[in-house]
């Protein structure tokens, strides 16, 4: 693919859109892959903010719109009166085939349902799920649901983990990923009927389920997908964050504070401080898909500044560059054709029918 273009809510975000443009103007500085950029928003603020960052202006096309969906908006007001707002221009742009993929800092569970509604779902798979990467100190693994779904079922997390499988083999080239289910404790009896539901599908499927872990294993690295509801998921990325963001805060603070040796030993060491911590600088991190839905569809923190928008926006480019749906579905087909889903979904049905008392013995 010779030539990518990213579709932008360009309102979405406290910063919006200056993060946007500053992102832009640092993505197209060293840019490889021939990048052109949709934006979608107001056209003079824009504007303005593309001139102050020096954006390269023939490379963004500017879709003029006046309306915006807010922090506050219900998903459902959204989509049902939404159609004119930036957010789902940036949405539309994919399905029209404009745009290869699109980026959004806004609303998240607006965005989630205008996806859905707009681009529709993967092939047997029933909600979505916000999936993003987290460093470790064994590199990196993916970790689903991250806000989309706050309530989920045992057969929505068992899909969870089947995408969570597939994105960790496919884009993170993990040979055979671990799978390990957000628990309260690595014990097999803790956790509430929903862990314990979904534990009792996994180990039913052939997949590498490698039982519970607890908050402290993520940054450990015990487990290549970690799977949890989007409630619980969402606490972790906003508590690591701001760990991240306080460890920082207080290096600097020491190095400032502590006299003019430690200021020295500070900028001697400040290369090799940087290259480490870059690991889990939140900025560098940014930018999650809504894995499942039909269609690339990138979610950027709402607070992102323009290196955590540039970052999301390297992230899209990254998932239209391995084909990244394309390789779900074909690791979806070939779990199918080895019986591994359609038998423990089969499993899931027939347990529902028996408790509605539809059908089965």
């Amino acid at each position: 693919m010779t030539n990518i273009t990213i579709s932008v809510d360009a309102m979405g975000g406290a910063e919006a859109p200056e993060s946007v443009m500053e992102g832009i103007a640092s993505i197209l500085a060293d840019d490889v892959w021939n990048l052109t950029f949709s934006l979608f928003g107001d056209e003079d603020r824009i504007r303005e903010a593309a001139f102050y960052h020096n954006v390269d202006i023939s490379r963004v096309n500017i879709h003029h719109t006046t309306e915006v969906v807010l922090d506050d908006d219900k998903p459902i007001d959204a989509l049902r009166c939404g159609k004119n707002t930036s957010m789902r221009k940036a949405v539309d742009a994919v399905k029209s085939g404009e745009a290869h993929a699109c980026i959004s800092g806004g609303n998240t569970g607006a965005l989630m349902v205008m996806a859905k509604m707009v681009l529709g779902m993967i092939h047997s798979i029933k909600r979505p799920a916000i999936i993003g990467t987290f460093p470790t100190l064994k590199g990196k693994s993916v970790m689903l649901d991250l806000g989309a779904n706050a309530e989920c079922t045992d057969e929505m997390l068992f899909q969870f983990a089947l995408m969570g499988y597939c994105f960790a083999k496919g884009v993170l080239n993990k040979e055979n990923p671990s799978i390990a289910i957000l628990n309260i404790g690595s014990e097999d009896v803790k956790g509430r009927s929903l862990e314990q539901k979904t534990a009792s599908l996994l180990r039913q499927s052939s997949l590498n389920f490698i039982g519970y872990i607890e908050g402290h294993d993520i940054a450990e690295g015990k487990a290549d997908v970690v799977v949890t509801d989007g409630f619980s998921g969402n606490l972790v990325l906003k508590a690591s964050e701001g760990a991240a963001h306080m460890f920082f805060d207080i290096m600097r603070r020491a190095c400032k504070e502590s006299g003019l040796l430690a200021g020295i030993g500070a900028v001697l060491l400040k290369k090799a401080l940087k290259q480490k911590f870059d690991v889990v600088n939140p900025s560098l991190s940014n930018g999650a898909m809504f894995v499942g839905i039909d269609g690339i569809v990138v979610k950027s923190h709402g607070g992102a500044d323009g290196l955590g928008m540039k970052n999301a926006m390297k992230v899209a480019v990254q998932l239209v560059k391995s084909k990244v749906n394309s390789q779900i579905l074909s690791e979806l087909k070939q779990l199918e054709e080895q019986g591994i889903y359609l038998n423990i979904v089969d499993k899931i049905k027939h347990t529902s029918a028996k408790i509605l008392g539809i059908g089965g013995k």
